[in-house]
């Protein structure tokens, strides 16, 4: 949790209103998620917070009915590892256990409004073996730096996205991607341009597509930008989280989470994944 400790070390009055954010979030899920109090959940949490998670009801009552599970269960532990702020919006990067046998590697991300949360979006996934470059889905650079540069890095990483993976068009990847460091961890990528194509060459012999239809969210602060976005892997509907970390305009390292998208059926809610 040195992540948290860094960012509660000043009062929220000395900080930007990004970093009150974050600072409010890395709180709040001390506070509630981990400390396993339901009476704190009324002190982070907008009544009516908006749940994109299909498996939870919209409203507070169900936020608290998530913080008293957790603490029921005695196995619940969070690892924080990245925490990117972009105005209201707050984007955690983490590695659960206590959801099942298995740990899991997931996105958060929250949307701040007065001082409290007042919605939440998420994507998770089983933690996988290490990758063919020996990497796993959540080491790697951590440092935030070149905040003069997130604008321009949020539009690079859209464009990129638009282009090479919504309209499939042909790009020199080494306009986006760095030939010289390409640090890769999804799970069955091997690192390096060479890495990423021989990915994409083995989905076309096994007729497996990747498409992305839309990119919901662009959230970047410094170096590092998220994105979220949906689509399709084969014939299934797929969302598809997605963090870049740049250096002098150009993508030097990703991870990503990839999950299914819920059915109609599955969903406890109608704000829908996005």
């Amino acid at each position: 949790m040195a992540t948290a400790a860094i960012a509660l070390a000043l009062p929220f009055a000395a900080l930007a209103d990004s970093d009150q954010n974050k600072a409010l979030v890395l709180e709040a899920l001390q506070n509630t998620l981990l400390a396993g109090d339901v009476d704190a959940v009324d002190d982070y949490f907008a009544t009516d917070i908006i749940q994109h998670n299909p498996m939870f009801d919209n409203g507070i009552e169900a936020q608290k009915g998530v913080v008293g599970f957790l603490a029921g269960s005695g196995d619940f532990k969070a690892d924080y590892i990245r925490v990117i702020a972009d105005d209201d919006i707050v984007a955690v990067h983490a590695r659960y256990e206590g959801f099942g046998e298995t740990p899991m590697i997931a996105f958060d991300v929250f949307r701040v409004e007065d001082g409290k949360i007042a919605e939440h979006w998420d994507n998770l996934i089983e933690e996988q073996p290490l990758n063919p470059s020996g990497r796993s889905q959540i080491d790697g650079a951590t440092e935030i730096t070149d905040l003069d540069q997130t604008e321009a890095n949020k539009a690079l990483v859209e464009e990129f996205l638009t282009k090479s993976m919504i309209d499939h068009a042909e790009i020199n990847l080494t306009d986006y991607i760095s030939p010289v460091t390409y640090l890769q961890h999804n799970p069955m990528v091997a690192d390096g341009l060479e890495g990423f194509g021989a990915f994409m060459a083995e989905m076309a012999q096994k007729d497996i597509s990747m498409n992305y239809a839309q990119v919901h969210q662009v959230i970047g602060e410094g170096n590092f930008v998220l994105t979220l976005s949906e689509g399709t892997l084969g014939d299934e509907p797929t969302a598809f989280y997605d963090l870049f970390r740049l250096e002098d305009g150009l993508i030097v390292e990703h991870w990503d989470v990839i999950a299914p998208m819920p059915g109609p059926d599955a969903a406890h809610n109608e704000a829908g994944k996005f």
